[in-house]
């Protein structure tokens, strides 16, 4: 079976490249558990220096498989905490891992892909990539980067507004708001990128895994509110409101969410 992320690395640079093109990425537990090994393997090579996330195919990440999403709201609770605890892990993972890991985004970036993005230390998008959260809309809800990272980033009344009304956001808004660090014309996404991690390879990676440490400190504070998101989610998941929310979003209808 081919992997569901794709490993290169070259002159201290390691890209990892979502490979789920036919889903837009959409991330699966084969798909989290491959992505947690790729970044066991980067943080092992020591002449790895710096990460790159890609997303193959038309976007970054869409966020969570829903024919999986909705199997799971059919399942033990058991099941969807094992799901979940692996979504948190590779979290966990990019946070944790002692080298910089930049999302190279160049598409949809939305729901648990944006809580992706937001785990990791740098952004640089494409003027064409779209950023978002869709948790209330699918009946789902953000646990791992949005309550934590994301209104740090962008403000609290901000952060709150990204996560109730679901929009979609440019590249150029997310910049402006501080949700990533530059958005540049399609062409130059990879260019650009290389660059950034080109000027990482060059610093002391000692002191850069020091200071990604130091950086994580805040996040680190908060890491149990991820951890009562798994149980929040364990219970949400399990509800018909939940699953309605990802039935009308498969069947393109409007969700009826009963009280």
């Amino acid at each position: 079976m081919e992997s569901t992320v794709i490993y290169d690395s070259n002159e201290g640079i390691c890209s990892l490249t979502l490979n789920r093109p036919e889903v837009f990425n959409a991330l699966n537990l084969q798909l989290v558990k491959d992505l947690i090994s790729a970044l066991r393997k980067a943080e092992s090579e020591p002449d790895v220096r710096v990460v790159i996330l890609k997303g193959a195919g038309k976007a970054w990440c869409a966020g969570g498989d829903l024919e999986e999403l909705l199997a799971l709201t059919e399942g033990s609770a058991a099941d969807r905490r094992a799901y979940l605890l692996e979504f948190k892990g590779m979290i966990d993972k990019v946070r944790g891992i002692s080298k910089p890991v930049i999302a190279s985004v160049h598409g949809a970036c939305v729901g648990g892909g944006n809580e992706l993005n937001i785990a990791c230390d740098l952004t640089i998008a494409s003027e064409k990539a779209k950023f978002g959260q869709a948790g209330p809309r699918v009946g789902s809800m953000p646990a791992f980067g949005v309550p934590q990272n994301l209104q740090i980033l962008v403000g609290e009344k901000r952060s709150r507004e990204i996560t109730y009304l679901c929009r979609l956001y440019t590249a150029q808004e997310a910049e402006t708001m501080g949700w990533i660090n530059k958005a540049v014309p399609a062409g130059d996404l990879e260019k650009e990128t290389e660059k950034w991690a080109k000027e990482i390879v060059e610093k002391s990676p000692t002191a850069i895994a020091l200071g990604k440490k130091m950086h994580n400190a805040y996040y680190d504070l908060l890491s149990s509110s991820a951890e009562i998101g798994v149980e929040m989610l364990t219970f949400f998941w399990g509800t018909e409101e939940a699953r309605e929310g990802m039935l009308a979003f498969k069947e393109k209808r409007q969700p009826v969410f009963k009280p």
